[in-house]
């Protein structure tokens, strides 16, 4: 049986969010020309989440501001696409807009090595291209980079191992509460 301890999860969760969101506010403010990206497949739980307390929260300030949500799905954009015994099998795209000089916020719920987000951005290019990237993770799970990408705007910060992983449970999903877990191997 695979061992696990409790990362994070509620209502530390709803705190970290809040939190991730006034940040995003105080560096894009209205977000006139900010888009969020949520990476598929569970990045867009959470970047719904996270458009959804930003959302909220400018209404106070901002009334009829609401923040620009897509779905980006990179799996064919993947280095490891063909090199995986079973094929991989794509999720949906959606991009209502173009991200053509526009301040892109990529969210994804788990940063691990960095390929799925050079993959995402390798993806991006079919949308436009953007003034900046930004990279909003849940969890940034450190000492795992293959390639030199960092997140911009942390929720929390975890010391994994190699064989360690990282299982994150939405709602939304299915699970009975949010929570990530950290996994150690059998």
């Amino acid at each position: 049986m695979n061992q696990k301890r409790l990362v994070l999860s509620s209502p530390l969760l709803e705190i970290v969010i809040s939190r991730l969101s006034q940040e995003l506010i105080e560096n894009h403010n209205d977000f006139a020309n900010s888009v969020v990206l949520g990476l598929q497949p569970r990045g867009i739980y959470f970047a719904e989440r996270v458009v959804r307390e930003l959302n909220r929260t400018l209404a106070g300030t901002n009334p009829g501001v609401t923040v620009p949500l897509g779905y980006l799905d990179a799996t064919f954009y993947r280095d490891d696409f063909r090199r995986r015994d079973s094929p991989l099998r794509p999720n949906t795209t959606n991009v209502p807009f173009l991200l053509e000089n526009k301040r892109v916020i990529l969210i994804d719920d788990v940063m691990a090595t960095g390929r799925m987000v050079r993959a995402a951005m390798d993806a991006m290019t079919a949308f436009g291209r953007p003034r900046k990237v930004e990279l909003l993770v849940l969890i940034d799970r450190l000492y795992n980079r293959d390639l030199p990408i960092t997140p911009d705007y942390v929720g929390q910060r975890v010391h994994t191992l190699d064989t360690q992983r990282v299982l994150v449970e939405w709602t939304e999903q299915g699970a009975e509460q949010d929570r990530i877990w950290l996994v150690d191997p059998e």
